[in-house]
């Protein structure tokens, strides 16, 4: 799956710039990186969402146990990749169908952050079980939601373009031809929200997100870490 985002909706994160600005390497536009997508799978679909946004997603080489999903409701957008363990549970929580699958349900557990505010997007992430990955833009606001499991079974990478895009995809080698160097895994147990306006651990959402500079022979111009309490408390 594919997100990009222009900096109107999105600013690059400051240590994403950093690590591409450390090692300058060739990268390509939010468009061209699109195209890319789609010229290498056959069967894969994209939306484009004002001038500001687009999503692709493809069932291709996908896994069986953690299938990729797409779906809009309401203006929301929501692209959904892997299995929750406790789907069942959730979609009597919501007040789903039973047909109801994981995009649905993340679709509405947005919903129900955005119309209780100031409901903790912690708390919505933090009630999933299972692996997973997502992204969800709700067009009516503007706002971009993206989370990914606490064990990393779905990977999740992010990256700058070109044009300044933010661009987040389960693909890390295509995301290496886009954004060079400025260019992360998106950290594990963590959410990013731009009604928060930074990256978060759900599990410790008052611990500080730090990204450091990776080695010269990985494909990552930084990593993010979460630090713990002993060294938040060590830096008050």
């Amino acid at each position: 799956m594919l997100g990009v985002f222009s900096s109107s909706i999105m600013s690059p994160p400051d240590e994403l710039v950093a690590a591409g600005s450390r090692t300058p390497s060739p990268k390509v536009t939010a468009d061209k990186l699109v195209a890319r997508f789609l010229e290498a799978n056959s069967s894969a679909v994209s939306v484009k969402v004002g001038d500001d946004v687009q999503l692709a997603y493809t069932h291709y080489n996908q896994s069986a146990l953690q299938p990729r999903s797409f779906a809009v409701k309401d203006e929301i957008f929501c692209l959904f990749e892997g299995a929750l363990d406790n789907l069942g549970s959730l979609k009597q929580q919501y007040g789903l169908a039973k047909s109801a699958n994981e995009v649905l349900l993340m679709i509405e557990a947005y919903k129900t952050l955005r119309d209780r505010a100031p409901y903790p997007p912690n708390h919505v992430v933090g009630h999933l079980e299972g692996n997973f990955a997502f992204i969800v833009f709700d067009k009516s606001t503007s706002t971009l939601f993206v989370a990914t499991d606490q064990n990393a079974k779905v990977p999740l990478y992010w990256g700058i373009t070109a044009d300044g895009y933010v661009a987040f995809a389960d693909d890390a080698d295509l995301l290496k031809g886009a954004c060079g160097k400025s260019l992360a895994s998106f950290p594990q147990g963590c959410f990013f929200s731009t009604a928060v306006g930074e990256i978060r651990s759900y599990e410790n959402p008052k611990n500080k997100i730090t990204a450091v500079p990776a080695q010269e022979e990985e494909i990552w111009g930084a990593k993010f870490l979460v630090e713990g309490p002993s060294i938040v408390a060590a830096t008050k």
